[in-house]
């Protein structure tokens, strides 16, 4: 999705030319995979921060093209919605202590972006949905100023004629209708990247896909909204429903375009591409230069652009990424984990979640007999009652909630982390942190919720409680030592804190 994109709409030849590239992409990618030492190197981590702007009182503030520009930053990109930006961490050997250097990181471009952001009347806050946002902050102007974000709703548009239809049965209902996809820019993720030699592609991105649910469970932060407490994680909820393109009169694809998936990989990276030239269609015919089978047969490492940007507007919740940078190599992108509260937090469930994979694919008798349904109903019902969720796991015979199956797969974590070289004193500073917040069931899910209860019914509850979210998160304190918001904050809900 990165890839630059000069026009909004393009003809029904370019589709037809664009879906034969596909294919001549997809023959070049297993004649490339096949190559003996093609992906070979250390496994490396990084990541993808994306966040919110906000206005003084606490509203989304449109202006991150003009925040980008300030902050002068080639890790800064724009996002679909104009309140939206990502930053691009550094890719960083997984051995030795790579979350510590991404802890610093975060910190580091949270607070350019802040000052960024403060020279157009705005801050950022890490947040999977924003509480303050209404429906009428989903207008024609909500989307970014970039051709690609508009060439994307009007490709999608052309799949689906109807409006999306957002129904989320949670603690309240929500149920709307929009007409096109910018419902999207709601939400905004934490998405880790580990580098994957081919040979060992299917086995870790299987481990992610078990393990995602736990992870996610301990991870929540995205409680509610336009004002209605939904799921733990709403942002699972809400994304799959705002890119849905299938026709709602014949469901005939299994999954959206936005899903977990639909069984375990068995051949390997190849599989999940075939899937998504095959059952999905192209939203933006960009065509490049690139004879992708001239390349592979000249003995190059080809681009592949056509099969990225395709790959890029299918978002399964653990993703395939081909990359032909410095010789060409394959990722599994973690892309269900929400952004913040804070940087130790989001260092912590990355560690987490890859220490959980790194062990799991070590040993891929984890997932032999274990039904892909369990690993599917994991991921949904974590994402709709977090810690209180019943996680079912290989090797027990009954479901358990998962706040006493993550403390028991913390240590399983740790092992995975310390085979990869990642020193132990690192893993088990982070995983410690997972486990005081689940141990005092403390996500940043729960603060929010519990912090709105004490605010009450008073008009700006939402705003107020951003506010104080915002400076605690600035604090960079873990979550769970965040100051109990019954105590905390029945004295400041009349002037909320507001730092920078």
């Amino acid at each position: 999705m990165g890839q630059h994109v000069a026009k909004e709409r393009f003809s029904e030849a370019e589709f037809a030319r664009f879906g034969a590239r596909l294919k001549d992409s997809l023959t070049a990618l297993h004649e490339v995979l096949a190559r003996p030492g093609f992906g070979a190197g250390p496994a490396t981590v990084g990541a993808e921060l994306e966040l919110f702007l906000i206005d003084g009182n606490a509203r989304p503030l449109r202006r991150n093209k003009a925040v980008r520009e300030a902050a002068d930053d080639e890790r800064v990109v724009l996002e679909l919605g104009s309140f939206n930006l990502e930053v691009n961490l550094t890719p960083l050997p997984l051995a030795g202590r790579p979350f510590t250097a991404m802890e610093a990181e975060i910190r580091d471009t949270m607070a350019r972006l802040d000052e960024a952001a403060g020279t157009q009347g705005g801050r950022v806050v890490p947040i999977g949905i924003l509480p303050t946002l209404t429906e009428f902050d989903f207008g024609p102007d909500a989307m970014s100023d970039e051709k690609r974000y508009k060439a994307l709703s009007s490709g999608i548009r052309r799949v689906r004629e109807e409006p999306f239809r957002v129904r989320i049965a949670g603690v309240e209902r929500l149920d709307l209708e929009v007409e096109d996809v910018i419902l999207e820019s709601a939400n905004t993720s934490w998405q880790v990247h580990l580098r994957t030699p081919p040979g060992d592609f299917a086995a870790a991105y299987n481990a992610a896909q078990l393990a995602i649910g736990p992870v996610l469970a301990a991870s929540g932060n995205s409680p509610a909204f336009l004002g209605r407490e939904l799921w733990e994680e709403t942002r699972i909820a809400l994304f799959e429903a705002s890119a849905d393109d299938r026709d709602p009169e014949r469901l005939w694809r299994v999954g959206g375009r936005v899903c977990f998936g639909s069984g375990w990989v068995r051949q390997g990276a190849a599989e999940l591409f075939e899937l998504s030239v095959n059952e999905y269609e192209p939203v933006m015919p960009v065509m490049s230069d690139e004879d992708p089978l001239e390349a592979v047969r000249a003995g190059r490492v080809p681009g592949l652009p056509e099969l990225r940007l395709h790959q890029g507007t299918v978002w399964q919740w653990n993703r395939p990424v081909y990359d032909p940078a410095g010789g060409g190599h394959l990722r599994v992108e973690l892309r269900a984990l929400p952004a913040g509260p804070t940087a130790p937090d989001m260092a912590a469930n990355a560690a987490f979640l890859i220490g959980l994979v790194q062990a799991t694919a070590a040993d891929p008798t984890w997932t032999a007999d274990f039904p892909f349904a369990d690993a599917y109903r994991n991921f949904y019902r974590a994402a709709r009652s977090g810690l209180d969720a019943e996680l079912a796991w290989p090797g027990l015979d009954r479901r358990v909630p998962a706040h006493e199956l993550a403390l028991v797969l913390l240590p399983v974590a740790r092992d995975g982390l310390v085979a990869s070289g990642v020193d132990p004193a690192e893993a088990s500073r982070l995983l410690d942190v997972v486990a005081e917040r689940v141990r005092l069931r403390r996500t940043g899910a729960a603060w929010q919720r519990r912090a709105l209860a004490a605010l009450g019914a008073a008009p700006g509850v939402r705003a107020a409680m951003l506010e104080h979210y915002r400076a605690l998160s600035f604090t960079h304190a873990p979550v769970h030592t965040w100051p109990d918001p019954v105590e905390d904050l029945g004295v400041r809900a009349e002037s909320p804190a507001r730092t920078r």
